[in-house]
């Protein structure tokens, strides 16, 4: 899978609670999360993204609270996938659950900035800064959780193992 985005660049510690604030968690509607997805943080992300872009991030993205409504909010927004020096766990693997893409590189985390335009190729692991000319390189998914992310999240994929049987 080969993914074409712009970024869009945050730093260290964005804790779910900005990703997508408390008063907005009576919805688990994918839609309604994405129209206040990093509003308290950047009250300029709902007019700069746009479909395909990519977050690029530094330390323990997703951090604080369980919540699968952040990578819900993230992936309803149209974020194609996640690059951060880190995740923290529970968000990691939430993001996964919902089929939202995620790489840990704290290279590529660290050389990339707003507005460049990456091309990511998950079967090569490589992430290509066309803005730059720099390569980067990450260690894949565990298959299963490509499987997950490409069935479009768990509840998809499960269902899809369960009419194989």
């Amino acid at each position: 899978m080969k993914l074409r985005g712009r970024t869009i660049k945050y730093g260290d510690n964005i804790d779910t609670d900005v990703i997508i604030p408390a008063r907005y968690l009576v919805s688990t509607d994918e839609k309604e999360l994405a129209s206040h997805c990093m509003e308290d943080l950047d009250p300029e992300f709902q007019q700069k993204k746009q479909p395909g872009d990519i977050i690029v991030a530094g330390k323990n993205f997703g951090c604080g609270s369980s919540r699968e409504h952040a990578p819900l909010a993230i992936k309803g927004a149209g974020i194609s996938v996640v690059v951060a020096k880190s995740f923290a766990r529970i968000f990691y693997r939430n993001a996964i659950n919902v089929g939202l893409p995620i790489i840990e590189s704290p290279e590529a985390a660290s050389a990339i900035q707003e507005g460049e335009e990456l091309e990511i190729d998950f079967d090569a692991g490589t992430i290509k800064n066309l803005s730059t000319g720099e390569e980067f390189t990450f260690p894949p998914l565990p298959r299963v959780a490509q499987e997950i992310i490409a069935a479009g999240g768990i509840m998809p994929f499960a269902l899809s193992r369960r009419k194989r049987k």
